[in-house]
This record gives structure tokens, C-alpha cells and sequence, in this order.
């Protein structure tokens, strides 16, 4: 198991029990030819295991407000570059559709007029506002989501300890933080997340820290 205390390195052990069970003597001069290839073989993989990389795991990360109603403010906001805040502000003079009910076209320009009252001084058009809604609209009730890009990250172990990870694809889509899981290790470890104006990064990991 991976802990993030120092600890003697699991090479070292090994090596140490296996020079024991041969009697090796520090001093003599042993013909390394002579070494069983395959105790080799189980100190070299003690090695690996010691000093490299283990698999992260990013689950969750994609709960909303319950103010919201589902939706992820926190994306919408960021790609429309406005405060949370404001989005809210904006979206609570808008009356949606019933569920299962296409919106009524006057009620849309309605809401469209609403929405921009508000946005339109933060220089949000109309055309953009459109794009930004499009692409964070989903039927919950369908199963649906909005658009989400999994993230993937690795740990690095130098000496058997984490020291560090290393994000292999920051993902998108993340309205929350999410869990981070190191196999086979009970260190902890904390996300933390980006919101831009681009849908290909707004809501991905910027950073994974080790817990105090």
C-alpha cells in the first residue's frame, strides 16, 4: 500500500532480505552470474512498484446548485463570462416551458429579452447567448447530460511515497469538485478546477494536491 509517510524504499528491503537468505556476506565477492534470475525478477518489479506512476481515478464532479434547477450555472456563467450571480439574476425572470412542453415562441423572445437585459451590459449578444445555451441545454428527465469530457491523472511514487501527480487529459464539463482515487492507497488528494469562456476547458482540472 502507497502512503504519503516516508518509508524506507521497498527495494531496499527486499534486497536486503533476499542478500539474508543467501547468506551473502557484504564483504565477499559474489559472481553475480550466480544470482537466481528469477529473485531478480521479483526485485526489479519491487522496484517499479516503489518509483514511477499509479493510475488515478475522477469520479463525480458534475452535482449543480439546488437553487439551479439542474442546470450548471457555473459552466453557463463562465462561458457567457459573467458571475454565477448574475446568471441567476438573469434566469429568474424567465418563465421556462412546462416539462415535456415545447416552449411557446413569444414566451421565448420573452425570455430571450430577459436574459439579455441583464446580460447585454456584460456584453453578452444575442447569437452568443444562444451558442452558450445550446450547448448546456439537456433533458434531464431523458437521462441526458450536458457535454462532459472525463478527466484522467496519474501519481507519481518516487520511494514507495506519492510525491506529486500528473494530469494526462484535464477533462471538461466538471460543475463540481471532484473525487480523486489512487489505487491500491489510502492517500487523500484535492482537485481543483478551471472555468473559462472555452468549452473545451471551462470545468476541467487545473490542479490535484496532496491532503495535509
Amino acid at each position: 500500500m502507497i502512503t504519503n509517510k516516508k518509508k524506507p524504499s521497498i527495494y531496499l528491503l527486499l534486497l536486503a532480505l533476499f542478500l539474508a537468505a543467501c547468506g551473502a556476506n557484504p564483504n565477499s565477492t559474489t559472481n553475480t552470474t550466480d544470482v537466481n534470475l528469477a529473485d531478480v525478477a521479483v526485485l526489479q518489479t519491487a522496484s517499479a512498484a516503489s518509483n514511477g506512476e499509479v493510475q488515478v481515478v475522477v469520479t463525480g464532479g458534475h452535482d449543480t446548485d439546488p437553487r439551479d434547477g439542474g442546470r450548471p450555472v457555473v459552466l453557463i456563467a463562465s462561458a457567457l463570462g459573467v458571475p454565477s450571480e448574475v446568471f441567476r439574476e438573469a434566469f429568474s425572470h424567465v418563465t421556462p416551458a412546462g416539462a415535456g412542453q415545447e416552449p411557446n415562441p413569444i414566451q421565448v423572445n420573452l425570455n430571450k429579452s430577459a436574459l439579455l437585459d441583464v446580460l447585454g451590459p456584460y456584453g453578452v449578444t444575442n447569437d452568443y447567448l444562444d451558442t452558450v445555451s445550446n450547448y448546456y441545454r439537456y433533458n434531464r428527465s431523458a437521462g441526458e447530460t450536458w457535454p462532459q469530457t472525463p478527466a484522467t491523472a496519474t501519481a507519481i511514487i518516487t520511494n514507495g511515497v506519492v510525491t506529486g501527480f500528473e494530469i494526462t487529459n484535464p477533462g471538461s464539463g466538471y460543475s463540481s469538485v471532484p473525487i480523486i482515487t489512487i489505487l491500491n492507497s489510502d492517500v487523500t488528494a484535492t482537485a481543483t478546477l478551471a472555468f473559462t469562456s472555452d468549452f473545451s476547458t471551462n470545468g476541467s482540472l487545473s490542479a490535484i494536491t496532496l491532503d495535509p
